[in-house]
């Protein structure tokens, strides 16, 4: 058996070509004209932060669990990826193989949608603090009485728009419709829903509620495909089953973890946030890996081991 793979928590690649780089909270994303390299890191946001701390193994998950749905999902609706497969990159990247290994991927540029499609089958959230405030969520109105955590009847689509800094905004479908027309909207409503039916029957056959999630959508050749990533922990809440309990929080498979250690530190959100303790970053590493053995029973750490400091 082969050893196991050690890797050094990524802040980012550090390139010494002049590659056209994008930059976001938690990836890096190389433009080469008709294709797209984009790299997965160990950075972590919260409220709208880049945090300084690094979350070991986090790009990883977020990457090869985003590829195992890509794949689960491929009779249902195409996808950007080319290959993850780092020895079939462009020659540019075979110095940087040991950066790229398990956290980059090859994809075709699409025509991105600019709407972020959320899906709940749980009141929680941004979804539960609106529907505290008016008794809706995006403009659809919900039963009286809910509580916190709750199933919902159905899923409901929830779209949002994609703000590039700050906050997004939660709008109405006919919003969403206005913005990118009304069959595209329809379509996108519909296929969100069924693909959000699909993980969740899956996950929770696995101990798992998919409480609800985020999902992107791109245009290539006319076509509609799903871009970025789909059902990861950055993207979704995952809850336990057997520690379900409607009307409070949930325990969560996510950076909830951060979210609550820095909501009762002493920072104001408005400052540079505090950097994690070290219990805090394990705690978290280990939620992010721990739902990827559970969703496709295989265990990372099998495979690559984090280096020593």
């Amino acid at each position: 058996m082969a050893g196991k793979e050690v890797i050094t928590p990524l802040l980012r690649v550090n390139f010494k070509e002049n590659f056209k780089i994008k930059e976001g909270k938690v990836r890096q994303i190389v433009d080469l004209g008709e294709n797209l390299l984009i790299i997965t890191t160990d950075r972590i946001s919260a409220f709208d932060f880049v945090l300084k701390s690094l979350i070991p193994f986090k790009g990883i998950v977020l990457n090869k669990l985003s590829l195992f749905w890509f794949d689960f999902f491929r009779n249902i609706i195409e996808n950007h990826i080319i290959t993850y497969e780092v020895d079939k990159f462009p020659e540019e990247f075979k110095e940087y193989e040991r950066f790229l290994n398990g956290r980059a991927v090859l994809v075709k540029k699409a025509k991105p949608i600019m709407v972020e499609c959320i899906v709940r089958g749980y009141i929680s959230g941004s979804g539960w603090k609106e529907y505290l405030r008016n008794g809706e969520v995006c403009g659809i109105k919900l039963p009286e009485g809910l509580k916190e955590s709750e199933k919902l009847l159905e899923p409901i689509f929830t779209p949002s728009t994609k703000a590039e800094e700050g906050h997004d905004e939660n709008i109405s479908f006919q919003k969403m419709s206005d913005l990118i027309g009304e069959d595209l909207s329809k379509k996108i409503r519909d296929t969100s829903i069924d693909l959000y039916l699909k993980a969740h029957n899956y996950a929770y056959e696995r101990g798992i509620i998919l409480a609800d999630t985020k999902m992107e959508f791109g245009i290539i050749d006319g076509k509609l495909i799903l871009i970025d990533e789909i059902f990861t922990p950055d993207c979704s809440r995952f809850w336990p089953l057997s520690q379900y309990e409607s009307g409070r929080g949930q325990f969560s498979y996510d950076k909830q973890y951060v979210r609550d250690f820095l909501l009762n530190s002493n920072w104001d959100r408005k400052s540079v946030p505090p950097e994690l303790p070290q219990d805090v970053i394990d705690m978290t590493s280990k939620k992010y890996l721990e739902i990827y053995r559970i969703l496709t029973g295989e265990d990372l750490l099998k495979h690559f081991e984090v280096a020593d400091e």
